[in-house]
């Protein structure tokens, strides 16, 4: 076969920060999918995407290319409308495991595909699969019933869906490119579209603990995505969110469902239930739901029942004891004052190293391993108070968590002000 294109031609006119034909990014993606475009060569390619950009035209074309590198699944036959939401992924970022019930018992179907976790950002599958019994890895007939029978799924996405990311995105992360936005936006959303759904929410994290720690730069993202979405006829907007404090008051995975159990039983704290109820309710005007409060789903116990069938769907006993770390050490306050600092980046690089995380894909995670949190920004402490109990299974571990936490914590004068940012800094619509 003679090929259309030479992939250093196609390099060489991003180098020189051209835009790229459609014709020229729908070759370069099949061809890297097939191996005749090169491993080195995708490297270039990305790097000078990274360095010199892309236009919206170039984006959306390169997010159709990889979608159509794979299958793209079809929810049309079910009767409730499909609404998805995407994190960029945080510290304590727990709140797919409530949202998905709450919306689901207002309705809509969430069929939600995620991932697992990459140093020190959590993932919702390795949070899931503390349950006992409870597994990610579902055929799509298997997720289709799940969706069908109880309104949400939480499951892997499968090999067939846009293969090109997969491949592009191990890439990227032993490459130096993991930063361009024109690769992130079209890494996410070409899952998200193929996944089917007829409505996005994306929550843009920002903050010390987030992906994109820059404010500006997070703004940029979310309406890069936002654009692509809309241009691929998906119904989508997204919010930014803040990640320089965890979210809620347990980071590691275990600790982290056992939270969202107490926010679907009508507790927890006030942070994870605020973010739950404000994307469930973006959500679900994206279904074109009405009528319905996501805040009352936490009250009467709906919410509980949809979680509940979910986990049993998916082997799961929602009822059984959740794995406890073997070790526990406290850090304690060592004067009084006002809590007016907790780094989220430190908190979850300390969460990984005591287990909770991974630093290679192929790497297990200890489930219940991670760090309670015991008081926040703006909380008054008194010396010898607990703020972060820390949890291991292995003893050795807690030095190098020490170390990640220095700093972490700064407490101030009593009524010190706290330099926070609001939970939802803006929403791209």
């Amino acid at each position: 076969m003679v090929e259309p294109f030479a992939a250093v031609d196609i390099i060489r006119a991003k180098r020189d920060r051209g835009a790229l034909r459609p014709e020229q990014i729908d070759w370069v993606i099949d061809a890297y999918v097939r191996g005749v475009v090169a491993e080195e060569q995708m490297a270039a390619l990305a790097m000078a995407i990274l360095l010199n950009g892309m236009d919206e035209a170039e984006i959306v074309r390169w997010t159709d290319a990889m979608i159509r590198s794979g299958e793209r699944m079809d929810f049309t036959t079910l009767e409730r409308p499909t609404v998805d939401k995407h994190s960029t992924g945080g510290v304590g970022d727990k709140i797919t495991l409530p949202l998905v019930p709450v919306v689901a018992a207002c309705g809509a179907a969430v069929p939600q595909l995620s991932g697992r976790g990459l140093g020190h950002t959590g993932g919702t599958l390795d949070k899931l699969e503390s349950i006992p019994g409870w597994r990610a890895n579902l055929s799509n007939d298997e997720m289709f019933e799940v969706l069908r029978s109880c309104g949400g799924v939480i499951c892997a996405a499968g090999p067939g869906l846009a293969p090109a990311d997969k491949k592009l995105y191990a890439l990227r992360d032993v490459t130096g490119t993991v930063e361009a936005i024109p690769l992130i936006a079209s890494s996410i959303m070409s899952k998200k579209i193929a996944e089917g759904a007829g409505g996005l929410v994306l929550d843009v994290k920002t903050g010390s603990g987030a992906f994109m720690s820059d404010p500006v730069q997070a703004k940029r993202l979310a309406e890069t995505m936002v654009r692509i979405g809309l241009d691929s006829g998906v119904n989508t907007r997204a919010l930014i969110t803040a990640m320089d404090v965890p979210l809620g008051l347990t980071v590691g995975n275990a600790l982290e469902v056992r939270e969202s159990v107490e926010v679907l039983a009508g507790g927890g704290p006030s942070d994870v239930i605020e973010l739950t109820i404000t994307l469930a309710r973006e959500m679900l005007d994206l279904a074109g739901i009405t009528g319905v409060d996501p805040a009352t789903t936490l009250q009467d116990g709906s919410a509980m029942d949809v979680w509940n069938r979910m986990i049993r769907a998916q082997g799961g006993d929602p009822d059984a004891p959740l794995p406890v770390a073997t070790h526990r050490h406290q850090v304690v306050a060592e004067t009084r004052g006002t809590m007016t600092q907790l780094d989220a980046l430190k908190v979850g690089i300390a969460a990984w190293r005591l287990g909770a995380g991974r630093a290679r894909k192929e790497d297990s995670v200890s489930e219940g391993a991670g760090i309670e949190i015991h008081a926040k920004p703006g909380d008054s402490v008194t010396a010898g108070m607990p703020l972060l109990t820390l949890h291991t299974d292995d003893e050795r571990r807690f030095s190098t968590a020490m170390q990640a936490l220095e700093g972490a914590i700064v407490i101030g004068p009593a009524g010190a002000p706290v330099n926070r940012l609001p939970l939802i800094l803006e929403r791209i619509n």
